[in-house]
């Protein structure tokens, strides 16, 4: 039970973090604060803005995830499909010659694969160690 315990904290933390740095850094790509537009280059704004929807899911997760609810992982699950959907459409924008940087290809394959992470993770904390219980 103590594991179980100190693992749902760390995941929370954890995913409590990266959400609030998602939200930042989107939030303020997409309000352009502190100049950071002209600092980032060639940005997708679907991109961004796919960040920034999963940032606020993120969030809803952790609230579950501190809850204990079994549906904690239904806006993880909803991320990777805004995720994957949003890598879709960067391999279509690039096909047409659109501008973007190189390391947003990377970024989402690494956003994707922590989102999985994340969803797994939720899975075994709510629901599977709760069944144990």
């Amino acid at each position: 039970m103590i594991k179980s315990r100190f693992f749902r904290y760390v995941a929370i933390a954890i995913l409590m973090v990266f959400a609030l740095l998602t939200l930042f850094l989107s939030g303020s790509l997409i309000l352009d604060w502190f100049g950071i537009r002209a600092k980032e280059g060639n940005y997708v704004l679907f991109v961004v803005w796919a960040n920034f929807i999963c940032s606020w899911l993120y969030l809803l997760s952790v609230y579950g995830l501190i809850k204990g609810s079994k549906w904690t992982v239904k806006p993880l699950i909803t991320s990777i499909l805004v995720l994957v959907a949003a890598l879709a459409g960067l391999f279509v924008h690039i096909q047409n010659g659109g501008l973007y940087e190189t390391k947003t290809i990377g970024a989402l394959f690494f956003r994707i694969g922590l989102t999985v992470v994340f969803a797994i993770t939720a899975y075994l904390t709510t629901i599977k160690w709760r069944n144990r219980a």
